[in-house]
């Protein structure tokens, strides 16, 4: 089996290696490709993804190459987790909209439309050129916006599925607070990619008891502090918001708090030079503990069991993915990309079936998926008009003096980036 990671120069790479390497069992790789055009960070990189893999035993072959084209050659799934424009581009997207007293955040606002508008383009390039290489290849998406993104790779008839952290960290956050195994922990999880909800939390599988009740009762507080939420919300709610629903729930507060500290861009650019450093030091052969505070927590252990359900291996077979909707939420377009619990197989994902959602959260994901459309036909045309659109309608701008000022601070920002510009 041949799985390439396109994006493979990133310092979080050694924890995706460490975690193929532990799972080799669910995921038997003979070869892995690590993909980046920056070859300095790749060579730091890729010696520490061998040596890893020496210390845990594993006898697949990793090679590291600039050439995308070789990369993907023959490669089963493709991983994508690249940034375009670096970590010096998130900053622009984490400070600017604040000047207008919105959220400045990489993945949702004006800053999420940034990163999408950048990224949509090049996505789509990598995917044709995988298509050409191997028609039959899985593409697996981690680039955020995951949601626009994986809709733009479906729209264009690619083999993708969406993947994030956020359901298998609270999926272990809550099998900690219960005494079981991760595996006895089913959610019923349901929203758009960083705007979900956990609605039930089983025991066993999807038919199991649900013990979100006995959940929030007993260690509400310790959740609510997790998320940075008040208790009383969630007791209101009865559900587990993902800690993304605080740029909604608390935006105002949350801009403060942004405007007085320094962005999450400067401080994982200062740890990864921390952490190219260690990568350096040919005696490491395990993934550093700051690593852990780089962010994407057990995003290695998800992508073994998608990619080992998309491959025929021993994947779990329920896993949270992002993936059209075709029906399964009835007040959104089949076409929209939602996060939920599917069925996972060589044949691809199929959203298991959610029961009625509260109005209170299915009007807030109608709005979002409305402003992902607009963003994905920005993305995708180009237009001053298009991203203007696109930030009247997201429910954190919606002013037309904010669209209009955040739309000419976009551009001006990004214009490297936007072929159009």
């Amino acid at each position: 089996m041949k799985l390439t990671v396109v994006g493979g120069g990133s310092t979080y790479t050694p924890e995706l290696v460490d975690g193929f390497a532990r799972l080799r069992d669910t995921l038997p790789i003979e070869e892995l490709v690590l993909v980046d055009p920056a070859e300095d960070r790749l060579d730091l990189v890729g010696g520490l993804a061998r040596r890893i893999f020496a210390r845990q035993g594993h006898g697949g072959r990793i090679v590291t190459t600039a050439d995308l084209d070789r990369g993907v050659e023959g490669a089963d799934a493709v991983l994508l987790q690249l940034r375009v424009g670096g970590q010096a581009a998130r900053e622009q997207d984490e400070t600017w909209p604040l000047e207008c007293g919105c959220v400045g955040q990489e993945t949702t606002g004006a800053g999420g439309l940034a990163k999408a508008l950048r990224t949509v383009p090049v996505v789509l390039d990598i995917a044709e050129r995988v298509r050409r290489a191997n028609p039959g290849a899985w593409i697996i998406d981690f680039t955020n916006p995951v949601g626009i993104v994986t809709r733009a790779l479906l729209r264009a008839g690619h083999r993708a599925v969406g993947l994030c952290n956020v359901a298998i960290g609270l999926q272990r956050k809550f099998a900690g607070h219960l005494g079981v195994a991760p595996a006895d922990v089913h959610l019923d999880h349901v929203g758009l990619n960083h705007l979900t909800w956990e609605t039930g939390v089983r025991l066993g599988g999807p038919s199991g008891e649900d013990v979100l009740p006995k959940l929030l009762t007993g260690h509400g507080d310790t959740i609510a502090a997790d998320l940075r939420l008040p208790r009383p919300l969630l007791d209101h709610l009865g559900v587990v918001p993902s800690y993304y629903l605080r740029y909604y729930y608390a935006h105002d507060e949350v801009v403060r708090e942004l405007r007085t500290k320094p962005s999450r861009a400067a401080e994982v650019a200062a740890m990864e030079r921390r952490l190219l450093d260690m990568y350096a030091d040919p005696a490491l052969d395990e993934k550093p503990a700051l690593l852990a505070k780089r962010g994407g927590a057990y995003y290695s252990e998800a992508a073994v069991d998608l990619a080992a359900g998309l491959l025929g291996g021993s994947g779990s077979p329920y896993q949270v993915v992002n993936t059209y909707n075709a029906g399964t939420l009835p007040f959104l377009p089949d076409d929209a990309v939602i996060e939920v619990q599917a069925t996972v197989g060589p044949t691809g994902v199929t959203p298991l079936p959610v029961p009625a959602v509260d109005p209170l959260f299915a009007g807030l994901m109608a709005n979002v998926t409305a402003y992902e459309d607009l963003a994905l036909d920005a993305a995708l045309r180009g237009g001053r008009d298009r991203v203007f659109r696109a930030l009247l309608a997201h429910p954190l701008i919606g002013q037309y003096a904010y669209a209009d000022t955040l739309t000419d601070q976009l551009i001006a920002h990004n214009r490297e980036h936007l072929t159009w510009a």
